[in-house]
């Protein structure tokens, strides 16, 4: 199990100090988020890589729907770079809020689920190297003849982590389809109360539909990365307390998401104190 911890509220310079706290303190992975008008997580990650050495680095997460795909890869691509491949991509539909519809329409789950497969497919082809063309029905990329860029370091791209979602009852778990073609997954439970709805049971039939969705593509489970968002302070959500539990039923990823902060006034000092404790092993 490793251990990473979510930066949910601080200025450029105070991600970039936090992360460095992070990797000081032995977390294996620091994170930032994205909104639409705010501050660029991977402007302030790019920045993070320059004064780090191990720690991964991500956002939890990026709303890859509503970005154009090579723009997407370009930034990823970049960062991955400048850190020696330590980048993963997180992404999900993303949750709709006021600073998001003041600038653009929600065009509805269905539509942004089909933009973000596509997201995916462009990011993923642009980073395997030429050539490479896509038609689909929200993108057109032809191919590139000048100015290619250098690839990622992370071949054939940076690991991309998912949103999978059960749904009970269901037919068809179209949400865990996607996660199972990449390289890892948030897990979530639809219908439910809390931040994912996940308890230890419901975690562990999140595992095994994704190891049969694997096993079905001829695609490998070792290495996959099962990443729980979690609380272990009690702040944050239903996941919390020790994450050992959590390991057995399948989990590769404990994420410290302690949003509860966000408008606590002592916020920044309170998250210099919990990531310099290091995680709560």
């Amino acid at each position: 199990m490793r251990h990473g911890v979510v930066i949910p509220t601080a200025d450029e310079r105070e991600t970039v100090e936090l992360v460095r706290l992070a990797e000081s303190a032995g977390w294996d992975a620091a994170f930032s988020w994205e909104t639409v008008w705010g501050h660029d997580p991977w402007v302030a990650l790019g920045a993070a890589a320059l004064v780090t050495e191990r720690i991964r680095l991500g956002t939890l997460l990026t709303p890859a729907a509503r970005h154009r795909p090579w723009d997407l890869a370009s930034t990823v691509a970049s960062v991955d770079r400048l850190s020696a491949g330590r980048v993963v991509l997180g992404v999900g539909l993303g949750a709709l809020h006021g600073n998001w519809l003041a600038f653009e329409p929600d065009e509805g789950r269905a539509v942004r689920a089909r933009r973000l497969d596509e997201v995916l497919a462009v990011y993923a082809g642009l980073m395997a190297g030429g050539p490479f063309t896509y038609a689909g029905e929200f993108f057109t990329v032809g191919e590139v003849t000048e100015l290619v860029p250098a690839p990622p370091v992370q071949r054939p791209h940076p690991p991309v982590w998912c949103v999978g979602a059960l749904v009970p009852g269901a037919a068809r778990q179209r949400s865990l389809e996607r996660a199972a073609r990449w390289q890892g997954v948030f897990p979530a439970v639809t219908g439910t109360a809390g931040s994912s709805g996940l308890t230890l049971e419901t975690l562990a039939e999140v595992v095994a539909r994704l190891r049969d969705l694997r096993a079905a593509a001829a695609l490998p489970w070792e290495g996959y990365d099962v990443v729980v968002e979690a609380d272990s302070y009690g702040g944050f959500g239903t996941v919390t307390g020790a994450s050992e539990p959590w390991e057995k039923a399948g989990a590769t990823w404990w994420v410290e998401s302690w949003w509860d902060l966000v408008d606590r006034p002592d916020a920044t000092a309170e998250l210099r104190r919990r990531i310099g404790s290091g995680p709560r092993r």
